[in-house]
């Protein structure tokens, strides 16, 4: 089991089994009247986020008590010279969850390694060793982790297309890059509304989507993307499977980059680039 001192857990499992921890919390506490937490501008975290956060660190402090920690709900943990460091997001949707959607995502993800994206709702988990990419159907949702089929369920790559023509575009604030970049204004393009339909999930689910092949591409505005917790597992994945990934402009996720594209393909990159440098 992930408590005990005799089973050493690779990475990619111990992502598996944090993000199956914080679902199960994320799925028992549904429905109920959640106490909020205000954060201003409108945003705000619950106690299911509070609560799926603990049981993910829990997960983590047993299995790599040296690695640093940032979560978005308690922020940064050991040391600051650490060299790892996971990224947690516990519950991406928070809106969603309270409004009663079932629309959410538990990121958990080591900073440039491997990563999972769990589905509390649809039974998956998505995850990568940072070279390839799963999905697991299924299961017990977090598991002893140990391997990619451990935990019961079916394990299948993940294989990105742009067959379906949907393309996710975050349209929550803030808008840096306004007035020379905005969503809506690419959701009115004409080429845009020729190749492509629109859909807002309001969580990075849809990332774990591009890379399952259910969706085309994934938008959004922001700044440096790669070290977000709300991002990071999300970004691991569709780079392990294979997907286009930038920033808005073009440039490498990372410093001094704005926003995300992630795309399928490098032809639905390119069409949704022109289109937004147009």
């Amino acid at each position: 089991m992930i408590n005990s001192p005799a089973v050493r857990l690779d990475d990619t499992a111990v992502a598996v089994a944090a993000a199956g921890a914080g679902s199960d919390v994320v799925r028992s506490l549904y429905g109920r009247r959640l106490a909020r937490i205000d954060k201003g501008d409108g945003d705000f975290a619950t106690a299911a986020d509070v609560a799926a956060e603990k049981a993910i660190l829990d997960v983590l402090r047993t299995a790599r008590p040296d690695d640093a920690v940032l979560g978005e709900e308690s922020g940064r943990q050991g040391a600051a010279d650490a060299e790892r460091r996971w990224l947690v997001d516990p519950l991406c949707g928070t809106l969603n969850y309270a409004a009663g959607t079932m629309v959410v995502a538990v990121n958990v993800a080591l900073r440039d390694g491997a990563a999972a994206v769990a589905d509390p709702f649809g039974g998956e988990v998505f995850f990568t060793d940072g070279r390839a990419a799963w999905v697991r159907r299924g299961g017990d949702g977090g598991g002893d982790g140990g391997g990619e089929g451990d935990g019961g369920g079916s394990v299948t790559p993940l294989t990105p297309t742009p067959a379906t023509s949907l393309v996710d575009v975050n349209l929550d604030p803030p808008f840096p890059s306004a007035p020379g970049f905005r969503a809506v204004d690419l959701l009115a393009h004409p080429g845009f509304v020729a190749r492509f339909r629109p859909r807002v999930v309001s969580s990075t689910l849809a990332l774990a989507w591009v890379a399952a092949g259910r969706r085309a591409a994934y938008v959004t505005d922001g700044g440096d993307l790669s070290g977000s917790v709300h991002f990071a597992a999300g970004i691991a994945l569709c780079r392990a499977a294979g997907c286009v990934v930038t920033g808005i402009d073009g440039g490498p996720v990372g410093a001094g980059g704005r926003g995300l594209v992630a795309a399928a393909d490098a032809g639905t990159h390119e069409q949704l680039m022109s289109m937004i440098r147009g």
